[in-house]
């Protein structure tokens, strides 16, 4: 059993993370959240608390921390006597959280894959450029490390391996499509921090068809499709975190990632694009200043965090799943509906933060129950699913099924015996 809990970061995530932690800390003991702006981290104390949000009587404190600081990070860790570490922030600090975490022999947890700053879209597999190669590190110190505990990457991880588990004979395909049919009121806006938001669209749109990488341009290939509770929408072929798991764990020829854009929301970014402000590269003023014009561009745009009060609607993530069972070609989508309103009533959050925050925190109880508690590197695919979704609808983000026999909600002991007719996933 492993208790204490440090959140690092203090935007929209990490305000979700801290929330639902708070109401399991008779799970997760003393929670303690971190960023460079202190002031941040007690704001969302504050809230935790004037919500009455905490389980049981403890532990809530707020603390200043510099995570690129490696040591700075392993003293809080010592400081706080925390047994599990939940990185939340930016997804630059991945690789500088992980070390501390594995030097000080503690769990870490993220939600989206490491990025560097001054690199766009790298050559696939994008784990393989950093966080894989301490696998061997956490294996040897027996730390649990889970990366990409969101909701995309993270859920749609657990519901790929539900269907390689204990459904499927056979998958041919995978395609994780990502729609907010919600409205925010605002001219224009990203749902998380913009210099991550625009960098997954400004470079290569690398997907895995026909068992390799292959590139595409932003907004080249659509698809339309008729989707459970939000209606009919457009998504576009996107690069995303999972697939770079996802096509090394379960071999699956065909594995795409589909996200909703507006009319809108495309010319926009367009427009940026074209003319070189959502550029990572620094440039220098005619007044002699060097600049990024990525972050001059977060720094105008709301703050996303800011959103959450005037959000309706819903959305829709989910995985559609096409392969063999028992000799038929069978079609199987899971996925999950989220509501802006509901989520800002629970965590004073939209939706969008909602289902990236539960999840992790999903994860961080089934480390400290032993559950997940691996003591090494696992994409959330490789650990098993049905515990996962099963504990995610007890806190807040129900599955549904839907396939020949209708539409349905998740139940656990529909898929409580694996197949044994296939190879499968990679577990712990």
């Amino acid at each position: 059993m492993k208790k204490n809990l440090l959140i690092i970061g203090a935007g929209g995530v990490a305000q979700v993370a801290a929330y639902k932690a708070a109401m399991h800390n008779d799970v997760l003991g003393d929670i303690h959240i971190a960023s460079r702006t202190v002031s941040k981290c007690e704001a969302l104390v504050a809230g935790i608390l004037e919500k009455k949000a905490l389980k049981r009587p403890g532990i809530l404190a707020a603390h200043q921390l510099d995570a690129m600081d490696v040591e700075a990070t392993k003293a809080l860790i010592r400081q706080t006597k925390s047994q599990i570490v939940l990185n939340a922030g930016s997804a630059f600090l991945n690789m500088s959280v992980l070390s501390a975490c594995i030097d000080m022999g503690v769990a870490y947890i993220d939600t989206a894959i490491h990025e560097d700053p001054k690199k766009i879209c790298e050559t696939p597999p994008w784990y393989g450029n950093y966080e894989w190669k301490r696998r061997e590190d956490c294996e040897r110190k027996g730390v649990t490390a889970i990366l990409g505990a969101g909701f995309d990457p993270g859920v749609v991880n657990a519901y790929a391996a539900l269907a390689a588990n204990a459904y499927f004979d056979r998958i041919d395909s995978i395609d994780i499509i990502d729609v907010n049919a919600g409205s925010h009121g605002r001219y224009f806006a990203t749902n998380f921090d913009p210099e991550i938001n625009f960098r997954e669209f400004t470079g290569t749109v690398w997907s895995w068809q026909q068992s390799q990488w292959t590139a595409n341009k932003m907004f080249e290939v659509k698809r339309t499709d008729d989707l459970p509770v939000v209606g009919e929408h457009t998504t576009y072929l996107t690069g995303h975190d999972e697939i770079h798991s996802l096509s090394a764990n379960l071999g699956v020829p065909d594995i795409r990632f589909w996200m909703g854009f507006g009319e809108h929301y495309i010319n926009v970014f367009t427009v940026l694009n074209k003319l070189g402000l959502l550029s990572e590269q620094p440039v220098t003023t005619a007044e002699g200043l060097e600049v990024v014009p990525l972050k001059v561009v977060k720094a105008v745009l709301p703050d996303p965090m800011s959103l959450a009060p005037d959000y309706s609607g819903k959305t829709f993530i989910g995985d559609l799943i096409k392969g063999e069972r028992d000799g038929i070609e069978t079609e199987l989508l899971v996925y999950n509906i989220s509501d802006h309103e509901d989520a800002f009533a629970e965590t004073n959050s939209q939706a969008i933060s909602y289902t990236a925050g539960v999840p992790a925190i999903a994860a961080a109880m089934l480390i400290a129950k032993g559950e997940w508690d691996c003591h090494r590197m696992a994409n959330i695919e490789e650990l098993p699913p049905v515990p996962f979704l099963d504990l995610l609808g007890r806190i807040g983000l129900p599955t549904r099924i839907r396939d020949e026999k209708g539409d349905r909600a998740f139940d656990p002991a529909e898929f409580g015996e694996t197949r044994q007719t296939r190879p499968k996933v990679r577990q712990a």
